[in-house]
């Protein structure tokens, strides 16, 4: 269910631009309607917490694992933004809810496990990332149209999800607890890092490209080098995420990680050459791969809130960094410059190392 929700978002990267282009959008008419997506994995996570709290983590994932596969094809027939933005949010919905709900079940079978388990399983999210963004891309460059690319991927979805659901979580795993609730506590800590991270990760999706054509004057064909170097690292620090939380514990891990992220995107923003920029981004996808997952962990190690409550709150919390950053590190660029903005997320990612310590009775 993890490589399902990375595929989804994945094969999406690909076909953005070709709806933008068949509906004749401006960029800020195309971006309004991007945000949709956003607020309706935003809407979908508390209530699909609660839910899962109530009625186990099989049917939820289920009914949101369908919902994606069967959404998807109406990002490819929208006849108009309208269409388009509510395709949109009914997506982002889906996929917000499997997100929350699949890492509450990940919580629960890595405590059973007596092991770490987190950063494994947030890898097969960024495979299947990978996996989506490289096959539609592919099929788009045979010819193929985007509504065959949505078909198809949304029948690899549902065949997924069919297959996984035997094995999905049918107990209740929580007490139900209220589908919105303000996190407090090491829940409100533990959102507050994710929101730097997950800005953080956003920031190079966004901004990366931008900063090595725009700023370092690379080639276009060279500017998405930096994001397919953060994303490399970060894969493979995910693969091999386990074992580093088992040696150095999950505050160490947090800690480091966010020291090295710092590092890379300084680096990144310092740097006199593109290639030295890009090489700074693998230090960022190295830092950041095993963070979000740790600290998932950890939010179902709190006493603050009730488990299916705090996931959700913790997961809106990151994702709201992913919507917000971007466009808090364009307001800062344009006041400034880019490097600065950049800067100033390695600052952030600083105050994250130095919040970590307060973790430690959240992990005791």
């Amino acid at each position: 269910m993890f490589f399902v929700i990375g595929l989804a978002a994945g094969a999406w990267a690909p076909l953005a631009p070709l709806a933008k282009q068949r509906l004749a959008l401006s960029d800020g008419a195309f971006g309004v309607t991007l945000l949709c997506l956003g607020v309706g994995s935003i809407v979908a996570m508390p209530l699909a917490g609660a839910l899962a709290a109530r009625f186990g983590c099989r049917a939820v994932l289920g009914v949101g694992g369908a919902a994606i596969g069967l959404c998807y094809p109406l990002l490819a027939l929208a006849p108009g933004a309208p269409a388009l933005g509510a395709a949109l949010f009914v997506f982002g919905a889906s996929l917000g809810s499997v997100d929350c709900v699949i890492n509450m079940q990940a919580i629960v079978v890595e405590r059973q496990s007596g092991r770490p388990l987190m950063s494994g399983f947030h890898a097969l999210y960024s495979l299947g990332g990978a996996a989506g963004a490289g096959a539609a891309s592919g099929l788009v460059g045979a010819g193929g149209s985007a509504l065959a690319v949505t078909l198809a991927t949304a029948a690899v979805m549902l065949a997924a999800t069919f297959i996984a659901r035997p094995g999905l979580i049918a107990a209740r795993t929580d007490a139900p607890g209220p589908a919105f609730a303000l996190p407090h506590g090491a829940v409100l800590l533990i959102g507050a890092l994710c929101f730097v991270v997950f800005l953080t990760e956003g920031s190079a999706l966004d901004w990366s490209g931008v900063l090595l054509r725009d700023v370092r004057g690379a080639a276009p064909a060279q500017a998405g080098l930096a994001y397919a170097a953060f994303s490399i690292t970060m894969t493979g620090g995910r693969l091999v995420g386990d074992r580093v939380v088992a040696r150095l514990g999950l505050v160490r891990t947090v800690m480091l990680g966010a020291l090295t992220a710092a590092a890379g995107l300084a680096a990144a923003a310092l740097a006199p050459s593109w290639i030295l920029s890009a090489a700074g981004y693998a230090l960022v996808g190295a830092g950041c791969a095993n963070i979000v997952p740790a600290l998932f962990t950890l939010t179902g190690r709190q006493t603050s809130m009730p488990e299916s409550s705090a996931v959700a709150a913790v997961s809106v919390l990151g994702y709201a960094g992913i919507l917000a950053g971007p466009a808090g590190i364009g307001l800062v660029a344009n006041l400034a410059s880019l490097p600065i903005a950049l800067l100033v997320v390695a600052t952030m990612l600083l105050s994250v190392a130095a919040s970590a310590t307060q973790l430690r009775p959240a992990s005791a």
